[in-house]
């Protein structure tokens, strides 16, 4: 790779690029972004460290799930598919349900939460936070709605409960329950807030379950160059 500075001695939207290929100014995908993602993308690549599976599972059962980060470069590269997506199809949301979920219709059927199949699809997380490469990153997609309770921006208890015995039920006969792990990012830190979703997380899962559950599905991230 070519010679790149310190992330100390760089603006941040000039970190883990090559000299030669440095832009004249900030690229219009990094404009106006928050504090937040500066962050994440200011780390050089090279000292960023993935998560293990002891410590994902350790940040689920605090709720510390505000922790979880992509890697630096996966950060940008998805800033930049976000804002190219913005422009093609008006959002995120749009794009997730006519190009991933291929759903025409979001309205739930009058089953119970969990009970229609038609009403849930198991996709990958197309781009995954910055975990061990043994941990693989679903996203369970909802047409119903996953309920909060406002005052602490958390899930009900029920729902919790509901989620507890779906994702048992799903990937409990396949995947040791010591190697499953699920969680739903808060209000304040979703990136799509028009369609419902909770994250699963399995360590070691065997590949054809995979291509049983999410129907062949690959990650977005994984078909770009």
């Amino acid at each position: 790779m070519a010679e790149t500075k310190t992330s100390e001695s760089l603006p941040y939207w000039l970190v883990n690029v090559p000299k030669p290929q440095w832009p004249a100014e900030c690229p219009d995908f990094l404009r106006d972004i928050s504090e937040r993602n500066k962050a994440m993308i200011s780390v050089l690549e090279s000292e960023f460290r993935r998560l293990t599976w002891p410590e994902v599972q350790e940040l689920v059962k605090t709720n510390e799930i505000d922790k979880f980060r992509r890697s630096p470069l996966d950060q940008r590269r998805y800033k930049q598919f976000v804002y190219g997506l913005n422009k093609q199809y008006g959002s995120v949301t749009d794009f997730v349900r006519e190009e991933r979920l291929k759903w025409n219709d979001i309205e739930p059927s009058k089953a119970a939460p969990f009970q229609d199949p038609n009403d849930i699809k198991i996709l990958y997380n197309d781009w995954p936070y910055g975990i061990d490469k043994s941990i693989v990153h679903l996203v369970v997609w909802t047409k119903f709605v996953l309920e909060d309770d406002p005052e602490t921006d958390d899930l009900t208890p029920k729902m919790r409960k509901d989620i507890d015995e779906y994702v048992v039920r799903t990937f409990g006969s396949r995947v040791p329950p010591d190697k499953i792990i699920w969680f739903k990012n808060w209000g304040s830190i979703k990136s799509i807030h028009g369609l419902e979703h909770f994250h699963v997380m399995l360590k070691d899962p065997d590949g054809d379950f995979l291509r049983e559950i999410t129907n062949g599905d690959v990650a977005v991230s994984d078909q770009l160059p």
